[in-house]
């Protein structure tokens, strides 16, 4: 017990082996930031469902590119806005969205699991891409990293005051002249960036831990459309920097730390909100009454 504990917590030389993940801290500050202020439209629009599929399409590209011996976050772009504009575009209608989605989840990880298969290298690759690495981070992918990510942001906050207003009701956004499904395919493009993004530090198959499990969290305790952005960027940045310092003392890959602290989390938010519900049912209804 003690050995399998060791394992999972070692902080041994610690001090040594934090300089080997300076460019993955900051690498996991800027894609919590990316997620948390995502996330929150991700989950307004439906769209968690999506975020699976856009990541299958993603690792493909990621796998494609490591086979060939090309860039790994350019393959993984490719395939992330591949996807994306796919869904974006056929999948106007929840329903269509979700059909679609679930025909491009099996297609992509296929064609990832086919190009791991035929890739030579190292194993550590492989896997990495799956579940994430602490250590994947040089400085050019740190650059491509850090200039996505501020594309996303700042394109976030030029279309944020009509991309809310589509996302809550886009029947009368659009009766007010808002272009609904170019906002919608925008927002698609940038979710996709998220979502490449997003791989190279948790990895393929946990990318929703990072891009919806912190807004989730976020919504349980509040509804305030500036709160909720906040919270859930705190949130994102606490998972994921946190998971990586974790990670670096077990040596393990890195997304059960991160995927544990984030649903830890929406776990603590989830029982705050279910207890604060009760309490404004009793204040309203003993309004009601003192008002009888």
């Amino acid at each position: 017990m003690d050995e399998f504990w060791g394992r999972i917590f070692d902080f041994s030389d610690y001090g040594a082996l934090l300089v080997l993940v300076q460019n993955s801290i900051i690498a996991g500050a800027l894609l919590g930031i990316v997620g948390g202020l995502i996330g929150p439209f991700v989950m307004s629009r439906d769209l968690a469902f999506a975020v699976h599929g856009i990541s299958e399409l993603s690792f493909a590209g990621a796998a494609a590119a490591l086979l060939l011996g090309a860039n790994v976050v350019a393959g993984s772009l490719v395939g992330s806005l591949a996807a994306a504009i796919l869904i974006g575009v056929l999948g106007t209608r929840a329903r269509d969205r979700n059909s679609i989605t679930a025909v491009l989840m099996p297609f992509g990880l296929g064609l990832g699991i086919l190009f791991l298969a035929l890739y030579d290298g190292r194993t550590a690759n492989k896997f990495g891409l799956l579940t994430g690495q602490i250590v994947a981070v040089d400085n050019p992918q740190l650059t491509l990293l850090s200039i996505i990510s501020i594309v996303v942001i700042a394109s976030l906050f030029v279309m944020w005051r009509p991309l809310s207003f589509a996302s809550v009701d886009g029947d009368v956004a659009r009766a007010r002249g808002v272009p609904v499904d170019a906002i919608g395919i925008a927002f698609m493009v940038l979710l996709g960036l998220a979502t490449a993004v997003s791989i190279q530090i948790v990895g393929a198959l946990l990318v929703l831990a990072l891009l919806v499990t912190p807004a989730a969290a976020a919504m349980r305790v509040t509804s305030s459309p500036l709160i909720t952005p906040l919270l859930s960027v705190l949130f994102a940045v606490v998972a994921v920097v946190g998971g990586i310092l974790l990670a670096l003392g077990g040596g393990l890959p890195i997304s059960p730390y991160i995927t544990t602290i984030s649903f830890l989390i929406w776990l603590v938010c989830r029982i705050v909100g279910n207890r604060r519900v009760p309490s404004s049912r009793r204040m309203v209804s003993g309004g009601a009454i003192h008002a009888d």
